[in-house]
């Protein structure tokens, strides 16, 4: 029987018209697949062309039966058939073409969807710096500028993880391959692009790629003039969060990007102060002030400008002396303005914790960093500096977690290495230690030196340790006398001669009464073992470097400062025991009474 059916489904060329079906089925599924990726259209229009191809099958098989495709045209290969066997037909065309459509739909449930390929979780894309194809070269801060636009714009989307911007632009000009930037920033897809501006013209061609095979969703160009930029990277934006699926709330709707300023030349003015703050070119934030207040004059009412500003002159002291007053001054103004002009703003809010937090005004610092995190959960800048605050106050479990948050949106981030890796060494988590400060000592970061030698100096390696302190220290004793860091490094490992040679020139330097102490100053103390002295100096006003104090006095080597008889009443005098009462006990100190903490 099987054998009679064979030989008649031969003769009537039922085969050859299958094989035929089976290669017109294969092409087309090929042209509707990349079609239905570049209109854009749903997942159920493939879906229904697959089911379409396989019901299709058993047509063609009882087709292929009756008629038969001859020189004299199509013909009648037999009477019309009796029904059962053309329902027999149908039913071995069905099991023929049920096997291939099951397959399909099995590959589609284990093969994840390219637009949200691993890893697994919320879709997630890294946004890498924008190449500058302008004729003259000379438009990299503009190229940064849209990608990190556009960038924070998807940074604020709820439902799409974004990786932070510092490890986004780590690989900016270094050819990586995108299999390594996915897996090193923990995202499934990347976005390219680059700018192309001439006089008032713009083009931005950007292309979203799917980082585990190089597969580009889509590619296209953008083109406007100089008015229409923040149009641009709205379109762009949505159309990144149309492709990997993101379900807009609110007024992102209708807008991702905000029109910041009118004034083309404001926001020129303000990418390119903006990259001298990514860079942190301390020499040159005087440049970027300028630039900025030039924008302000042709737009008073430029938020943004307001709020970057801010930022500048809260940094400013970490890298110019003898500005700490008028800065911290400059920066509340145009923090407080930025939040007038935009309430929805988080950076003069994280400014403004800054500010307050130098000036160990500790609870209004931690509400005003709370405020930025409700505005922008994932903005890394907030997260980073909540997480310093915290640590400086002596909670080291919450400014570990909030470091590892930090981490886990902008992984190769420097700074956050270097906390974390701190906080990993006061856990007595050696090895952790190292990778981190290592990770970050790869970065370029200057002052990982303090970390690394602290650590060398747990092994037992004195040398080493003083040597990476030495180099730690050269970006941090400017207000210094030349010489100061090898200086110090030698009299916190070498004999009593060089001790004595460092505390000289530490309390020389005391006796000019500095407007702002030099954050180096009661650090050295602390390492000579002059507690009283180091304690009576960080008391007195706060001080240049405040970080560096306080990270001392929780770490190794202030374990002799928390338990001296005078440390109940320093944290009093510095803010900390209001801070404690209001948040609790840090993890090395435990309540006696309000306002009275012994620790260890």
């Amino acid at each position: 029987m099987s054998g009679g059916w064979l030989a008649e489904m031969k003769e009537r060329r039922v085969f050859r018209a299958l094989v035929g079906y089976g290669i017109v089925s294969f092409a087309i599924l090929q042209v509707v697949e990349p079609v239905m990726h570049g209109f854009r259209l749903p997942e159920w229009v493939l879906a229904a062309t697959v089911i379409a191809l396989g019901l299709g099958f058993p047509v063609t098989l009882v087709l292929a039966w009756i008629f038969d495709l001859r020189a004299g045209g199509i013909e009648t290969t037999l009477p019309t058939p009796p029904r059962r066997s053309v329902l027999l037909l149908v039913a071995v065309g069905l099991l023929l073409g049920a096997p291939g459509v099951g397959w399909y739909f099995w590959r589609s449930a284990r093969t994840p969807a390219s637009s949200a390929a691993a890893p697994a979780g919320p879709p997630s894309i890294a946004v890498l710096a924008f190449a500058d194809l302008s004729p003259g070269k000379d438009q990299e801060y503009f190229a940064d500028g849209v990608s990190e636009e556009i960038l924070n714009a998807l940074t604020r989307v709820k439902g799409l993880k974004v990786a932070g911007r510092t490890s986004s632009f780590h690989f900016k000009g270094k050819n990586e391959d995108l299999r390594t930037i996915g897996q090193t920033l923990g995202v499934a897809n990347v976005l390219e692009g680059s700018v192309r501006k001439q006089g008032n013209k713009v083009r931005i061609t950007a292309q979203l790629i799917q980082a585990s095979d190089g597969f580009h969703l889509w590619s296209k160009n953008y083109d406007g003039d100089l008015s229409d930029v923040f149009e641009l990277q709205d379109r762009i934006a949505r159309a990144i969060t149309d492709e990997l699926k993101v379900v807009l709330q609110g007024e992102q709707r209708t807008q991702l990007v905000k029109v910041a300023t009118t004034n083309p030349e404001a926001y020129a003015l303000y990418l390119q102060a903006t990259a001298i703050f990514n860079r942190r070119d301390g020499d040159r934030f005087h440049d970027a002030i300028a630039r900025l207040e030039q924008a302000l004059r042709l737009d008073p009412g430029y938020a943004r400008a307001h709020s970057r500003l801010a930022t500048l002159q809260a940094l400013l002291p970490a890298y110019v002396t003898g500005e700490a007053e008028a800065a911290q001054a400059a920066a509340e103004a145009h923090a407080r303005r930025a939040s007038a002009l935009d309430p929805a703003l988080a950076e003069p809010h994280a400014v403004l914790g800054l500010v307050l937090s130098q000036r160990r005004r500790h609870l209004e610092a931690l509400a005003a960093l709370r405020q930025a995190l409700a505005l922008e959960p994932d903005d890394v800048t907030a997260n980073f500096w909540y997480a310093a605050t915290l640590t400086e106050a002596g909670y080291l479990r919450r400014g570990t977690e909030l470091l590892d948050r930090v981490l886990s949106i902008d992984p190769i981030m420097p700074n956050a290495l270097m906390w974390r890796g701190q906080n990993a060494l006061i856990e007595g988590d050696l090895e952790l230690a190292e990778r981190l400060m290592r990770r970050a000592q790869d970065l370029g970061l200057t002052y990982v030196g303090l970390g690394l030698s602290a650590l060398a100096d747990a092994r037992g390696q004195r040398a080493e340790a003083e040597r990476l302190l030495a180099a730690g220290l050269e970006r941090l004793t400017t207000d210094l006398p030349p010489g100061t860091s090898a200086l110090l490094a030698r009299g916190a490992f070498g004999d009593s001669a060089a001790r004595d040679a460092t505390l000289a020139r530490v309390e020389a330097y005391l006796a000019t009464q500095p407007r702002v102490v030099a954050g180096a100053a009661p650090y050295a103390l602390l390492r000579l073992d002059r507690v009283a002295r180091a304690l009576e100096v960080i008391r007195a006003a706060p001080t240049g470097n405040e970080a560096m104090v306080f990270n001392t006095v929780w770490g190794r080597y202030g374990r002799a400062a928390r338990t001296s008889t005078q440390f109940p009443e320093f944290v009093r005098k510095v803010g900390f025991a209001d801070l404690w009462d209001r948040e609790g006990s840090p993890d090395l100190c435990h309540r006696l009474a309000p306002g009275d903490y012994a620790c260890e």
